[in-house]
């Protein structure tokens, strides 16, 4: 995890600090990260778009608003980013429980077209254990080509999965996709571009292996997600809204 924040790192430091009888805060952390130059710095590049609407598949309301998520294969948001290799771009598409913030399905493939999300999506319903009809899933996504085309839709339909996208292009509709594409991104050094699609396959394996069981999470009382997949009822936060004046650390 080389870009990992340091919060995050506080916490996983923690018994290690405490065996060895270090005394040290969160705050001198930051700032001893700071004097030898390893604080995480936003880094800001070109991007690929990923999301296509205008086409004549049908699109769905959004449905998560007020949706009180309790447990995990309650929610599933999908989303695609990109990852630069030698040739131009490869294209990541990942299925993540909202619950527990696990990576529960993803596929890097060549091109946008509609193959890379239906194998993310079939590796995800390939892991769900069986559950009460009751126990309904519903899969939240944009508007784009990939998630209204007959092949996604339908593989939906056939496992009786609610179906949810967003309504007015507003990122925020679907925030927590988004937010994990750019922690595998950032953190797992995605996006410094690879030479070889095959070498960016192993890349993109290993760091979802290594955030899906070792990362913890702030809103999941700091599990991994395997471990907070494990759970149900209401999950702790961790952390607090940021005030507009109070600088960021990540």
């Amino acid at each position: 995890m080389p870009r990992i924040g340091t919060r995050k790192l506080y916490h996983m430091l923690t018994s290690t600090l405490q065996e060895h009888k270090i005394k040290i805060g969160r705050d001198k952390l930051f700032d001893l990260l700071e004097e030898y130059g390893l604080l995480v710095r936003v880094r800001k590049r070109k991007k690929a778009r990923t999301t296509d609407s205008n086409h004549p598949f049908r699109k769905y309301p959004n449905l998560t608003r007020e949706l009180d998520i309790i447990r995990p294969d309650q929610l599933w948001v999908s989303d695609i980013t990109y990852i630069r290799i030698s040739s131009g771009f490869c294209y990541l598409s990942l299925v993540t429980d909202a619950y527990s913030r696990r990576v529960v399905g993803y596929c890097l493939h060549p091109s946008l077209h509609k193959e890379g999300p239906v194998a993310a999506l079939n590796m995800a319903l390939n892991s769900l254990p069986s559950r009460p009809a009751a126990n309904r899933l519903m899969h939240h996504s944009d508007r784009g080509l990939q998630y209204c085309c007959d092949a996604y839709i339908s593989l939906l339909t056939e496992q009786k999965v609610i179906i949810s996208m967003t309504e007015k292009g507003d990122p925020y509709e679907n925030a927590l996709a988004e937010r994990i594409n750019r922690t595998l991104k950032e953190e797992f050094l995605l996006n410094k571009g690879f030479s070889s699609f095959d070498l960016a396959v192993a890349a993109v394996h290993n760091a979802v292996l290594i955030y899906n069981t070792q990362r913890p999470h702030d809103s999941c009382n700091r599990l991994t997600p395997n471990e907070a997949h494990q759970q149900s009822g209401p999950m702790p936060m961790r952390w607090k809204k940021r005030k507009k004046t109070e600088p960021i650390k990540t």
